[in-house]
C-alpha cells in the first residue's frame, strides 16, 4: 500500500523533482495522472513527464499534486 504526501509549497515540488519521485495528479476529485515525475514548475503550473515524448501541463490552482511513497 502507497503512502500519499500531499505537495503545495515551492519546496514540496523542488524535493519531489529533485529526488524524481512519482507524483499522482488530481483535477476536480479525480485522478488525471499518476506515476509521473514533476520535470519543472512555476507559481502557476507544474510540468510534469511520464515518458520520452508524454509531457503534460497541470495549472497549480486547480490541482493537487501528491508524492507516492511505498511502505
Amino acid at each position: 500500500m502507497a503512502i500519499n504526501r500531499r505537495l503545495v509549497t515551492d519546496d514540496d515540488f523542488q524535493e519531489a523533482m529533485d529526488r524524481q519521485v512519482g507524483v499522482r495528479v488530481f483535477e476536480n476529485d479525480h485522478i488525471v495522472d499518476t506515476g509521473v515525475v514533476i520535470t519543472r514548475f512555476t507559481d502557476s503550473f507544474i510540468v510534469t513527464q511520464s515518458g520520452v515524448s508524454d509531457v503534460t501541463y497541470h495549472s497549480r490552482s486547480s490541482c493537487e499534486f501528491f508524492e507516492i511513497r511505498k511502505r
